[in-house]
């Protein structure tokens, strides 16, 4: 068999963890089986670099920040092969270079476009176990790219698509897939298997477990995941297409504080005004999330939406410098808002799931600003305030 395994940065923070990691995929490798790991940066090491680089530039190109972050990685692979071979097993680190791991221009948020396997073949066939960089890539031009924050997760699903593995495992700081986070919700459970798309979602709106990307190149290619903590010998949750439990209504309820609303205020109300916004925003890579139009008065309407928190004061400007003067009123933004969402496939064939969600909110005094739904999830904004509140007063009303 042929096993993918890989780990995130807690898992490889110190030296004691990495020699914890060495050994559970030295054990991996001494049943027989090939063994190819995924490593993220150790610990904080993302973070302290991109202190110490806004330290010296405060707005940094982002060719040399990947060229930075990059470095992460290489560290902790570069330390787990030692590790391994002090245990008397043959390993080799490679980077996204050596691999070659091909991947599109866009710097910090890359995406991957195929893998040559050629050289971790041949090393797999020496049998040694093969230690690759997470998280990152190589364009057309040879420059360095990484794949976004949680791209480890996506390099070590695109490897195992690659290698046709018999196993993909996401290693954690936590145990598995819960109902909540269960650092905001204490009552969370931990789930035995959860669906590509409820997992999709879940990674979307909030739940940190598993990186969004990785599970859409999951469902895409047919990649079983394990979610399961490197700290323990538990057994995780098993992300599929299909689950063998009974659908329950609701899977999973997820928050995220990470969003910020945009107000348009004043638009035409005429076609093509939502196009010409959004537009404008597509083309500085600004994520749009949840969307609400109201007709104002005098033949005009208003547009809400939210993106990521960081993205709000360039998308205020963004807005500024490329609609017209006098197409709109105003425009603002609002940081202090956060995202709580219900997620089950059980959503499409129960009615009233949503007024349930609305009077369990009501219930604990949590005001509504906006709603998107899907067919397997309910989504509202919030004041970031109650976001806890809210998350724990759904996931009760579920029975969760």
């Amino acid at each position: 068999m042929l096993i993918v395994k890989k780990f995130g940065g807690t898992s490889v923070g110190n030296k004691e963890r990495i020699l914890n990691v060495a050994k559970r995929c030295i054990e991996e490798y001494q049943k027989g089986n090939d063994v190819v790991v995924v490593l993220s940066a150790m610990g904080k090491m993302t973070d302290e670099l991109i202190a110490m680089a806004k330290d010296i530039n405060p707005n940094p190109p982002k060719r040399e920040m990947d060229m930075l972050l990059t470095t992460g990685e290489q560290t902790s692979v570069a330390m787990m092969a030692m590790a391994m071979h002090s245990m008397g097993i043959p390993a080799v680190s490679l980077n996204a270079f050596q691999v070659a791991m091909h991947t599109t221009h866009a710097y910090s948020n890359a995406r991957i476009k195929r893998i040559d396997t050629d050289r971790i073949l041949n090393e797999l066939e020496q049998r040694k176990i093969v230690i690759v960089t997470g998280f990152q890539g190589v364009d057309r031009y040879d420059n360095y790219t990484t794949l976004g924050r949680g791209g480890s997760d996506t390099t070590a699903v695109a490897l195992a698509a690659a290698l046709n593995a018999d196993a993909c495992e996401i290693y954690t700081d936590v145990d598995g897939v819960y109902t909540a986070d269960p650092r905001k919700v204490t009552t969370a459970k931990k789930l035995q298997e959860i669906t590509y798309d409820e997992m999709l979602e879940m990674a979307t709106l909030g739940a940190g477990v598993l990186h969004n990307r990785s599970v859409e190149l999951a469902k895409k290619h047919g990649v079983q995941l394990v979610v399961r903590s490197s700290l323990t010998k538990e057994e995780g949750t098993v992300v599929k297409e299909r689950i063998m439990m009974p659908q329950a209504e609701i899977s999973g309820v997820a928050g995220d504080d990470d969003a910020a609303r945009i107000s348009v205020t004043g638009l035409e109300d005429e076609p093509g005004v939502a196009f010409r916004l959004f537009n404008i925003l597509a083309k500085k890579n600004i994520n749009i999330d949840i969307i609400l139009q109201s007709v104002g008065q005098n033949a005009k309407k208003d547009i809400s939406f939210t993106v990521k928190e960081d993205d709000a004061d360039l998308a205020v400007k963004t807005i500024k410098e490329h609609l017209p003067l006098g197409s709109y009123a105003d425009v603002d933004a609002t940081t202090d808002v956060a995202k709580v969402s219900i997620i089950g496939s059980g959503l499409i064939g129960h009615s009233g799931m949503a007024a349930r969600m609305f009077e369990a909110l009501y219930e604990v005094g949590v005001n509504i600003r906006m709603i998107s739904t899907s067919e397997i999830r309910v989504t509202v904004i919030v004041d970031r305030a109650d976001m806890v509140k809210a998350m724990n007063a759904a996931h009760e009303a579920f029975e969760l």
